[in-house]
């Protein structure tokens, strides 16, 4: 087709989408297209600062590395990231609550019996955490595997502290028979997400903060059941209102609780929705 213009690109090019094999990558990309160009209508896009938007694509690109996965720090604060996560984990009530992923989960990480300390070393106030983890119909989930990880006090994960320092403060256990899980770490505190690079950037540009309130991440995988991807929040923490990925949900807040021996403690139970449960 010739002599295109602004009035027509859009169906021209949906119309070469026509034969796409798989229906939904043609659904996907046509709505895509539709959608970026009623954006770029809609706020009459100038060449300058589309270049723009492509120069700053590139940079979040080019700090992206296997300890940085800057695109996943951009759909977190653009809400993209929750938007999915809500729309894909609507259990039946009773059920605990996901969340977002987030970048820093790695798939190597140390396992440990229960009891054990999965801080090895990491800064942080010392800190117990247990809790069951049950089936919506209140049964325990016995041997249910449990991946947990988390910032240290200076508000770094393991893997931004690069290899020579190991993994701390994250691990896998198994809950036991009773589905009962416990475990030694550190305090969760409240860090800044990376402001370094492009996403920083855009967060100074629109007058926001990069906080994330102090919390656990958690993903729990048991047969039968759904994988729980969620994080569990220390409750009393000023950025829960205003979390820089939009993660909070008040059922993830829960106390941490200082001890007389100075050490804090936690607990928290996750309950599973069953495989193929209707929602």
């Amino acid at each position: 087709m010739r002599n295109l213009t602004q009035d027509n690109i859009t169906q021209a090019v949906i119309a070469r989408l026509a034969q796409t094999p798989d229906p939904r990558l043609k659904a996907i990309l046509t709505s895509l297209v539709q959608h970026l160009h009623a954006f770029a209508r809609e706020v009459k896009l100038t060449e300058g600062e589309w270049m723009q938007g492509i120069e700053f694509l590139t940079r979040v690109g080019h700090i992206t590395d296997a300890q940085r996965q800057e695109f996943i720090l951009l759909s977190d604060t653009l809400g993209l990231s929750m938007l999915t996560v809500a729309m894909n984990n609507d259990k039946p009530a009773g059920c605990t609550e996901a969340t977002v992923f987030g970048p820093f989960y790695v798939e190597d990480a140390p396992s440990f019996d229960l009891g054990e300390d999965v801080a090895r070393g990491a800064p942080g106030e010392p800190c117990d955490v247990s809790g069951v983890v049950r089936g919506l119909g209140g049964e325990p989930v016995a041997g249910a595997e449990i991946h947990v990880w988390q910032a240290d006090a200076e508000g770094k994960y393991d893997v931004q502290r690069g290899e020579a320092h190991g993994h701390r403060a994250r691990g896998v256990l198994h809950a036991n028979g009773k589905g009962e899980y416990h475990f030694r770490s550190i305090l969760a505190e409240a860090y800044p997400i990376p402001d370094d690079g492009p996403v920083g950037d855009m967060l100074k540009a629109t007058g926001r903060h990069p906080w994330r309130p102090a919390h656990l991440h958690f993903m729990i995988k048991a047969p039968g059941y759904e994988t729980l991807i969620t994080h569990v929040f220390r409750n009393g923490d000023p950025y829960l209102d205003s979390d820089a990925v939009f993660g909070v949900r008040q059922s993830l807040v829960a106390d941490w609780v200082k001890q007389p021996d100075g050490r804090y403690k936690v607990e928290y139970d996750f309950v599973l929705n069953p495989a193929g449960e209707a929602r």
